[in-house]
């Protein structure tokens, strides 16, 4: 049986100093604030985000984590997430030019859920300094509804594509919300028609809280093989499990597999591996 706790995929025990999180080897996750334009019930860090006291990295607090980061050889690709960091403008384009000038990070990330949750609102200093920056950066959008994707949305879609920033997706099962293949099927397709690429879709996180947003394991399963045949291979994301205790995202075999010598294809045929 599945246990559910507050930080079942352990970040605090991975948290290096305030708003630093080095869990896997060569990148770490910033989390450059508890701030969110609005708190989803689903979040996997509503122990942070579901708090009165509201907080951004400092300058000071941003310092120490560049100077973590000088001092750690291997690190070479920057998550940074929160909260929401387009919340924090200022503070996210201090940490991207620092990080535009150390030479070892080859890789920036920003994981945001803004896109869709409050477009208008996304300060436009960011894709000014976007414009002009030279190494590449990858913009992940959390979205679970092809409704939540409006005319605001794809504007801010364009603008982000115009600066040169890569787009792609993460999506979450929750039940009675996205568990069917027709909900995703038009999601992802639409996602892929506006310019970003779906990327992975996970099983809920086992957070205290979340219980009710569980989808059936299997029926996950089901959902996802039947997706496979019927969309793009561009539009269909990676099916993962953020697996507890910190032990990475684990892709979900599909229910192609018989066993690890056969398999059944698009028409339900079972074809068998040749020696």
């Amino acid at each position: 049986m599945t246990k559910f706790s507050n930080d079942p995929l352990t970040e605090e025990q991975f948290t290096k100093i305030k708003g630093l999180i080095y869990k896997y080897p060569k990148r770490v996750l910033i989390e450059l604030n508890n701030i969110c334009p609005i708190y989803c019930q689903f979040c996997t860090r509503k122990r942070k985000t579901f708090v009165e006291e509201k907080w951004q990295l400092n300058k000071k607090e941003l310092g120490d984590i560049l100077v973590f980061l000088e001092k750690n050889k291997e690190i070479k690709e920057v998550v940074i997430s929160g909260g929401d960091p387009l919340m924090s403008p200022k503070e996210l384009i201090f940490l991207l030019k620092k990080l535009e000038k150390m030479e070892k990070i080859k890789i920036i990330r920003i994981h945001t859920r803004m896109p869709i949750t409050a477009p208008e609102k996304i300060n436009n200093d960011i894709f000014d300094f976007l414009d002009n920056l030279k190494k590449n950066v990858y913009l992940s959008v959390h979205c679970n509804l092809a409704s939540e994707l409006d005319i605001n949305s794809i504007r801010v879609f364009r603008r982000f594509r115009k600066a040169g920033v890569i787009l792609y997706s993460q999506s979450v099962f929750l039940k009675g919300i996205n568990d069917s293949v027709e909900k995703l099927e038009k999601l992802f397709e639409k996602l892929l028609e506006f310019g970003v690429r779906p990327y992975y879709i996970y099983r809920c996180d086992p957070v205290v809280g979340l219980e009710n947003f569980v989808v059936p394991f299997e029926k996950e399963k089901e959902i996802i093989t039947e997706l496979r045949k019927r969309i793009s291979g561009l539009a269909c994301p990676t099916y993962v499990i953020d697996a507890p205790m910190g032990c990475g995202k684990i892709p979900v075999s599909l229910n192609f597999w018989k066993d690890d010598k056969s398999f059944f294809d698009f028409n339900n045929k079972l074809i068998e591996i040749d020696e």
